[in-house]
């Protein structure tokens, strides 16, 4: 059995997560789901004794079906947040992520047939400079991949939302 970098105790939940960059024609591939109103990049969690590198590249074939190379670590993303819905409702959360941008295939062409949670996902490819149109998480991702880069990203996100009224 594997089990996932990650724990809850009370309303704290930790998640170590390993995503990717997947960019063709002007285009970022993001996940979506019937259940969820949102897209998110494709990735999940690291298990117990796997390297990021293993596992954004089980990940990325799990949800799209394809084998994907890596090209470099692109960004390490520590993420706050709480507004949820679903399983983490009421969940004060905390995400480190490790980004890799994926070598580019030339295609835009998948085989996914990926669930979350017993939901069917659903890829899509969005146009890089139409992502303020879409509620598509990570928020970093238009402004990254829009501008260059030298080595390894460190963004740090606060969305946390106060229960103050």
């Amino acid at each position: 059995m594997e089990y996932n970098c990650g724990f809850t105790k009370d309303n704290k939940w930790f998640r170590y997560r390993a995503a990717a960059i997947i960019v063709e024609d002007g285009c970022v591939l993001f996940a979506g789901n019937e259940k969820d109103n949102y897209f998110y990049s494709i990735g999940g969690a690291v298990h117990m004794g796997e390297t990021a590198e293993d596992a954004v590249m089980r990940e990325v074939y799990e949800e799209t079906g394809i084998k994907y190379e890596i090209d470099h670590l692109a960004v390490i993303h520590e993420n706050f947040f709480n507004e949820n819905q679903g399983a983490l409702k009421g969940m004060d959360c905390h995400e480190i992520a490790f980004y890799f941008m994926m070598k580019p295939r030339g295609t835009k062409e998948l085989k996914s047939d990926s669930y979350t949670q017993g939901v069917k996902e659903t890829m899509h490819w969005l146009p890089i400079s139409e992502l303020d149109n879409y509620k598509a998480f990570p928020c970093f991702m238009k402004d990254y991949l829009q501008t260059k880069h030298t080595g390894v990203e460190h963004i740090v996100s606060d969305e946390r939302v106060s229960n103050l009224n």
